[in-house]
């Protein structure tokens, strides 16, 4: 299952806070923010993709993420590669590294990470 952008946008509010009841979901939002009406809408079709789950507190419901987010983008991101780079992360990583605007120190940054990783294989 996926999520659509403003589901993504809702549920990028809930990482950051872990729990929140629906008045903290929409102060969250900068202005304009949505009417509670969509957010409740979202929060349903989340809770019904098994992305957000909630605990009932009288009427009042708070909710939290079922799915960690470094799982979900991971998942994206893996996807990606499969759909469009002939499932190789090295054609991603040179599309990555040659279309983007990254500096030498964020290439630095990611030969380091690269490096660390490669030594951490057996």
């Amino acid at each position: 299952m996926e999520l659509t952008k403003t589901e993504e946008d809702l549920m990028n509010h809930l990482w950051k806070m872990e729990k929140a009841f629906m008045k903290d979901i929409l102060e969250a939002y900068p202005e304009p923010k949505p009417a509670p009406s969509t957010v409740a809408t979202l929060l349903k079709r989340m809770h019904d993709k098994h992305f957000v789950g909630y605990t009932l507190y009288g009427k009042s419901r708070e909710y939290y993420p079922l799915v960690k987010k470094k799982d979900y983008f991971s998942k994206h991101v893996n996807g990606l590669i499969k759909s469009f780079f002939n499932d190789s992360a090295t054609q991603f990583a040179s599309f990555f590294t040659k279309s983007t605007n990254l500096t030498k120190a964020e290439l630095e940054d990611l030969k380091a990470l690269i490096d660390s990783e490669i030594k951490k294989k057996p």
